[in-house]
Order: structure tokens, then C-alpha cells, then sequence
């Protein structure tokens, strides 16, 4: 029910703003009020509504709804969340070349170490890519752990979900995860040499890679669209 609310209020069905009460929902679905009010409290965890007691409840700003809940990511429709990678990429571009210089800085050979079995990990899975995915992750938090600052661990790991979702669309080009591993290989290697200006270098280049294949594939839906 909260995913078909949510799809609901997407879609603008929802008028002026004033989302279904408990007694709505109840009515429409033909469940209790417990259940009615449960579904409400899932849409107020995701900040996609208000419920405050003896008032409407009122849906919110779509800015402040939360966007690395994985929930809400499985309920939007592709288009809105082909615009969240977009936005994921940028935020990317803001953190990562940084969060891998600051660990070139002071990286330890046991990092060093579990980098270097994650790469060779990657390389055995290049005809998998749901379980390259995973290691993909690991390595890239591993590299903001490194980093040494907890703010920016917790804010790469909440959104670890969009990160999913992109590297699923960016694994799926021909050869990806080959250049995937290469890429990743010169990041690493500017670390094992604890040079911040070249690990900030392979690391854009490893994003700008990333960019063209998120590139391609919205070129490649918006014709799907057309047809």
C-alpha cells in the first residue's frame, strides 16, 4: 500500500497536497485502521508526508523526501531515478577524487593489502557482474576509509544504494568490467605509491568512464521511449 501511495502521489493524483488519512486508506484497501496508520508511518519515515495527530496528512516537498532510502528508490518510477544517478555521479565527482587522495596520504599495508585481494577478486568476476558489484562496492569503501573521516564514510555508505543501482547500468556495457578492473588498478596503484595528486587523477578518470556509460544508456532508453 505504501508503494502504491507513493506511485500515487509521483503521478500528481494526489490533490492540493493532502495525502489519504488513515480512514481513506482503510476504506480504499479494505484494511484496519492499525494497518492504515502503519502505512502512513512508512511513508513518514521516507519524509514523503506529515502526519501530526488531529491534522491532514500532508505530503512534503519532493526535495525533502529521502532519497537514499532503498525503499523509495524500488517505488520511483525510471525516469526519476535515471535523474538520481545523474545526481549520485555528481556527488561522485565532489567526494571521491578527494576521499582517494586523502587516503593516498595515509594509507596503511593492511588497506593496501585487502585493495590488492578486492583487485584480484575483480578480476576472477568479470563475467559476473552481480558479484563484481559487490566487490566494486567494497573497494571504493574501503579507499573512504581510508580516508580517515567518519562524516564522509557515512554519507558514501547511505548511499550505497543509488551506487548500486549505477553500477548495475554501468556493468552492463560491453568490456565494462574489464576497464572497470583497469581502472581500479591505476587507483590502486597510485596509492601503493602514496601519491595524492595521481590517486585524485585515476580516480576521475575512473568517474569520467562511469559518466559516458550512464551517458549512453539514458541516449539509449530515451530511443527505447520513442519507439
Amino acid at each position: 500500500m505504501a508503494a502504491h501511495l507513493t506511485r500515487r502521489i509521483v503521478s500528481g493524483e494526489v490533490e492540493d497536497g493532502r495525502a489519504p488519512s488513515e480512514l481513506d486508506i482503510s476504506r480504499e484497501f479494505g484494511v484496519s485502521r492499525v494497518v492504515a496508520r502503519e502505512t502512513l508511518k512508512i511513508l513518514a519515515s521516507l519524509d514523503i508526508v506529515d502526519v501530526a495527530q488531529g491534522r491532514r496528512v500532508v505530503v512534503r516537498p519532493r526535495a525533502e523526501w529521502d532519497y537514499l532510502n532503498p525503499l523509495l528508490i524500488e517505488w520511483l518510477p525510471g525516469e526519476i531515478v535515471g535523474e538520481l544517478l545523474q545526481e549520485l555521479h555528481q556527488m561522485r565527482w565532489l567526494l571521491e577524487p578527494e576521499l582517494a587522495a586523502m587516503a593516498a596520504a595515509g594509507v596503511t599495508e593492511e588497506t593496501l593489502g585487502r585493495l590488492r585481494d578486492e583487485l584480484d577478486r575483480m578480476a576472477a568476476l568479470e563475467t559476473d557482474p552481480n558479484a563484481y558489484l559487490e566487490v566494486d562496492h567494497e573497494f571504493h569503501m574501503e579507499i573512504c576509509r581510508a580516508a580517515d573521516n567518519r562524516i564522509l564514510d557515512r554519507i558514501m555508505y547511505s548511499a550505497r544504494w543509488l551506487g548500486t543501482a549505477s553500477r548495475r547500468i554501468t556493468n552492463e556495457a560491453p568490456a565494462a568490467l574489464r576497464k572497470a578492473t583497469a581502472d581500479h588498478t591505476e587507483i590502486y596503484e597510485a596509492l601503493v605509491a602514496r601519491d595524492p595528486a595521481r590517486a585524485r587523477e585515476a580516480m576521475r578518470k575512473h568517474l569520467a568512464n562511469n559518466s559516458t556509460l550512464l551517458a549512453e544508456k539514458e541516449k539509449q532508453t530515451r530511443r527505447a521511449t520513442r519507439r
